[in-house]
């Protein structure tokens, strides 16, 4: 049976006078994990209440494509610098469609 495509919803809180500077290596995620295989979507979105907080929505073909994506340089070049920039750590959620 093959794995299921995978959805992670990962909640991102810069510290306060952070803000910029955790955006703007947020954004360079971006491009680099689109192009990763087993990407379906890597969306960044911008609280409409506070400038501080970001959520991701990611979409995945299977948790392997998940797995391969968290070992990827440019995501761990982020997670080293969480502690500088990050309020707390990223609240990280996996969800699977039902139908």
């Amino acid at each position: 049976m093959p794995d299921k495509p995978v959805t992670l919803i990962a909640r991102i809180h810069a510290k306060p006078g952070k803000e910029d500077e955790t955006r703007e290596e947020l954004e360079a995620l971006l491009e680099p994990t689109r192009a990763e295989t087993g990407c379906i979507n890597y969306d960044m979105h911008l609280s409409a209440d506070d400038p501080a907080l970001f959520m991701f929505h990611e979409n995945w073909t299977d948790r392997q494509a998940l797995d391969q994506h968290r070992a990827t340089p440019h995501l761990k070049a982020f997670m080293e610098k969480e502690s500088q920039l990050l309020a707390k750590p990223v609240d990280i959620t996996l969800w699977e469609k039902t139908n």
